[in-house]
């Protein structure tokens, strides 16, 4: 296929392309004349790569540089290459607390990883920004949060096996990253939400008289129900 097609194909612009293309983000076409290059889906795939790292994972260009690198790399196991793409996507930032607080968090960390024997370096970016978040529940007085850190953590396992398992059957290592950067980035988000809608169900249960969830908070369903009886006294005067 010409570049026109391959824009078309790709869902990526001509002037994209060529900006990847200068880059090294996508491997070139096969010359046909001086000026024309024809192009395959090998190269579809990897502009569908080059995009979610980009676009969904947030990456910066040296970072997918370094990606990319890793799935063309036959020295490279599907391990490392899925390490070096999560190293590419944004933590939490991990230096808001004081030192107390974050030697009260390495210490809880560590015991987590030796508990559960997970194959985490210590030193990791990952292990950082774990500290650093206890550290900032430990700063605000919510230590006793922590407390739960292991409920949370028996659902990360079960929630990282079932990622895990869908992306390994996916047929090519490229497809593969592609999956892991679209399930980490998105699968975060539909986390936090499928949570919020647990809170809304087990706060209902615990809390509320069993009437079904409005979506409002108790303020606004107050609000609310004070101007429709000023209503009805008025009418009645």
């Amino acid at each position: 296929m010409r570049m026109a097609e391959l824009s078309r194909e790709s869902g990526v612009p001509v002037a994209t392309v060529k900006y990847y293309l200068r880059e090294g983000l996508l491997h070139p076409g096969e010359r046909t004349s001086p000026n024309q290059a024809r192009y395959d889906d090998s190269h579809v795939r990897r502009l569908r790569l080059v995009r979610a790292l980009l676009d969904v994972g947030g990456l910066s260009i040296s970072a997918v540089k370094d990606v990319l690198a890793a799935v063309d790399s036959s020295q490279s196991s599907l391990h490392d290459v899925l390490g070096v793409t999560q190293h590419g996507l944004p933590l939490a930032p991990t230096d808001a607390a004081d030192d107390q607080a974050r030697t009260w968090a390495r210490t809880r960390v560590a015991a987590l990883l030796d508990e559960r024997d997970w194959r985490c370096h210590p030193d990791s970016a990952l292990v950082e920004s774990l500290v650093g978040l206890l550290a900032t529940l430990h700063t605000l007085r919510h230590a006793d949060l922590a407390s739960v850190l292991d409920r949370y953590a028996d659902a990360a396992q079960q929630i990282a096996e079932a990622d895990l398992h869908y992306i390994a059957g996916l047929p090519d290592t490229e497809s593969i990253v592609e999956g892991a950067v679209v399930g980490t980035v998105i699968g975060d988000t539909l986390l936090a939400t499928l949570r919020r809608m647990a809170h809304a169900d087990v706060s209902a249960r615990l809390f509320d008289s069993g009437q079904p969830s409005t979506g409002q908070d108790p303020g606004e369903r107050e609000t609310q129900g004070g101007g429709e009886d000023e209503h009805h006294h008025g009418h009645r005067e």
